[in-house]
């Protein structure tokens, strides 16, 4: 089951389309990456759970995966972001790491993360949300309304989707920006290392090291 919606998404139009369960099958994106986001009903690993997974392949166009959450069965889904030809673009991926990776059982790689990224490109300022990085790198505003939302409801709204679709859309672009800042400053290969082992930080949040700097001399 689909629902297609043309919405203005941070001043872009975006078709976004909400799948009810599961991808379709033999869904592909155009490029050899994909942007994603999870949605949770909050942000502890130990108690909220997986609701949604958006995807775009950078175009104008959003896929929001809705999951039956007394299963999980979402075959297609699982499929795409376990393809390891396949790179993920997160922001703040060791959230949406972890959450998938409970959830869904699946791991992502290869993955990249553009709070990571910005964090070591960046090095002029503090903040490094989502929001942030897109107004200043893109020259756009996130709209962070629904940010507080019933992500479990059965039934998902027009601005929840256009949030959700608003969360992934800039990921490309945003990638992009940083990885010319990263090239010019010599950080790429930091990066890379670093987002290689993002997995491995996800699990070991699961695993119930969130807390822990296991590098740390303490």
């Amino acid at each position: 089951m689909t629902r297609k919606l043309s919405l203005t998404v941070d001043g872009r139009n975006v078709v976004v389309t909400l799948h009810k369960g599961d991808l379709p099958a033999g869904f592909r994106p155009k490029g050899p990456s994909i942007g994603v986001d999870s949605e949770t009903m909050g942000l502890q690993l130990a108690r909220d759970r997986l609701c949604l997974v958006q995807l775009t392949d950078g175009g104008g166009e959003a896929h929001v995966v809705q999951l039956d959450r007394a299963t999980y069965d979402a075959p297609n889904l699982k499929a795409l972001l376990s393809d390891t030809g396949l790179e993920k673009i997160f922001h703040f991926g060791r959230f949406d790491l972890a959450v998938i990776m409970r959830d869904l059982g699946v791991a992502c790689t290869p993955v990249y993360c553009t709070k990571i990224a910005s964090k070591l490109a960046r090095t002029y300022t503090d903040k490094h949300g989502l929001k942030d990085a897109v107004k200043e790198l893109l020259q756009r505003d996130l709209s962070k309304e629904q940010q507080s939302s019933d992500w479990g409801a059965s039934e998902i709204t027009d601005s929840q989707l256009a949030y959700a679709a608003s969360d992934v859309i800039h990921l490309h672009a945003l990638r992009e920006r940083l990885d010319a800042i990263l090239t010019r400053e010599g950080r790429m290969e930091l990066a890379r290392a670093c987002f290689a082992f993002l997995p491995t930080r996800a699990a070991l949040d699961l695993a119930g090291w969130d807390e822990t700097d296991i590098f740390a001399h303490g």
